[in-house]
């Protein structure tokens, strides 16, 4: 009977030991973004007023007057001090007509999709198999995307899509593969050998992008 006792005693404590941790823990750290980021996030902002947590980053479209007809504006830590910490952060996307979010990652978060305005394709690819999970977005929709997975979206309507973003991240990080294949110094001769391209597609693509040979 004692040992059953003290068995009992042993699992309630590590029952009662992550809520009593939580209890002791402070409530929030709002990034002092004059420090450096760590992965543990910023060092905390010493004074704290309602305006941390609060953006309006959001309200406006953003222009999409670029070669993907896309933007992406973000509210992650660095323009939301708020969210640091809390494992969380947002985004607007806008694609006009015909334009697209190519193939990217956020190698720091999942990703989930709210379609606000207009209709879109979605669809992202599987790591371990190369699986293409896609579908087709209406207002109102939402989707996934696995942490690190890429993925991709594009405008299939006759007006222009706004999706709510929200990550599992305060900084989910961003890779788009076109930028960081061209938009570089990485030499032509290296470039032709890891994408199966010839050197003049390689050449266009660092023409549309800036990239130099």
């Amino acid at each position: 009977m004692a040992n059953a006792m003290l068995l009992i005693t042993v699992l309630l404590s590590f029952l009662i030991l992550p809520f009593s941790a939580v209890a002791l823990t402070q409530d929030f750290c709002v990034a002092n973004l004059s420090r450096s980021d760590t992965p543990a996030g910023y060092p905390c902002k010493a004074l704290v007023s309602a305006d941390d947590f609060y953006y309006n980053g959001l309200a406006d479209a953003g222009n999409t007057n670029n070669i993907f007809k896309a933007t992406f504006t973000p509210a992650t830590v660095s323009q939301f001090p708020g969210v640091n910490g809390l494992g969380i952060s947002a985004a607007r996307v806008d694609i006009g007509v015909g334009g697209v979010v190519p193939l990217h990652t956020h190698p720091a978060a999942t990703e989930l999709i709210f379609v606000t305005q207009g209709t879109i394709v979605a669809a992202f690819i599987s790591s371990d198999s190369n699986t293409v999970y896609t579908k087709t977005l209406y207002k109102g929709d939402i989707m996934v995307f696995p942490q690190g997975l890429f993925h991709y979206q594009y405008n299939i309507g006759a007006s222009p899509a706004v999706l709510l973003v929200a990550f599992s991240g305060p900084n989910p990080g961003l890779q788009i593969t076109v930028l960081a294949l061209f938009a570089n110094n990485l030499p032509s001769n290296i470039v032709q050998k890891v994408s199966f391209l010839d050197d003049a597609q390689v050449q266009k693509y660092k023409s549309m992008f800036n990239g130099t040979a």
